[in-house]
C-alpha cells in the first residue's frame, strides 16, 4: 500500500483524492516518509558518501541538507516532527529513527575528523552532531527563499558548531 501512496503522491493527486485511497492517514504519511528518505538519500547521502575527508563530507551534508530543506517534502517532515513526537506512534517512531540515523552519521564523521585532527576536541560527538543539524536546519529555515545564500550560510553555521573557521569549509 505504501508503494501506491508514493505513486499517488508523486502523481499529483489532490489531497482529497489521496485521502480516499487510504482508510486512515497513517499509511499515507508512512508512504510519504519512504519518499522523503529516498529523495534525501539521492540528494544528500550519495554526495556525502563520495567525500573521503570527514570535514568535506560534513560540509557536503550541511549544503545538501540546506538545499533539501527547500523542498515541500522536507517541510512536511519538519511539520510531522511537531505533530508526531511520540515514539509510541508508528509515524513518530519512524521520524525518530530517521533523526537518530542522521545524528549517528554526523557523529561518526565528527569522530573521524577529530581522529585526523581536522575537527577540534569538544563536547561529545553526538551532542555536536545534534547542534550541527540544528544549525543547518535553522539556517535553512530562516533563509527560506534566499538561494544560494542558504547553503553557504548553513555550511558556515555548521562549521562554527564544529569549531572550524568557516573559510575552511566554504
Amino acid at each position: 500500500m505504501r508503494e501506491t501512496g508514493c505513486d499517488a503522491f508523486m502523481g499529483g493527486y489532490t489531497r482529497g483524492a489521496l485521502y480516499r485511497r487510504f482508510k486512515d492517514n497513517e499509511p499515507l504519511v508512512l508512504a510519504m516518509l519512504d519518499l522523503l528518505d529516498e529523495t534525501w538519500s539521492h540528494d544528500v547521502r550519495r554526495p556525502v558518501e563520495r567525500e573521503r575527508d570527514p570535514v568535506a563530507a560534513l560540509n557536503a551534508l550541511a549544503r545538501g541538507h540546506a538545499a533539501f530543506c527547500r523542498q515541500d517534502l522536507a517541510r512536511l517532515a519538519m511539520a510531522l516532527r511537531l505533530d508526531f513526537s511520540s515514539p509510541d506512534d508508528p509515524v513518530g517512531r519512524r521520524l525518530e529513527q530517521a533523526a537518530d540515523g542522521l545524528v549517528r552519521r554526523c557523529a561518526c564523521l565528527i569522530e573521524a575528523g577529530r581522529r585526523l585532527g581536522a575537527i577540534p576536541a569538544g563536547p561529545p560527538a553526538r551532542t555536536v552532531a545534534m547542534a550541527f543539524i540544528g544549525a543547518t536546519e535553522g539556517t535553512a529555515i530562516q533563509l527560506s527563499g534566499q538561494t544560494p545564500h542558504d547553503q553557504a550560510l548553513a555550511a558556515r553555521a555548521a562549521a562554527g558548531v564544529l569549531g572550524l573557521d568557516h573559510q575552511s569549509v566554504s
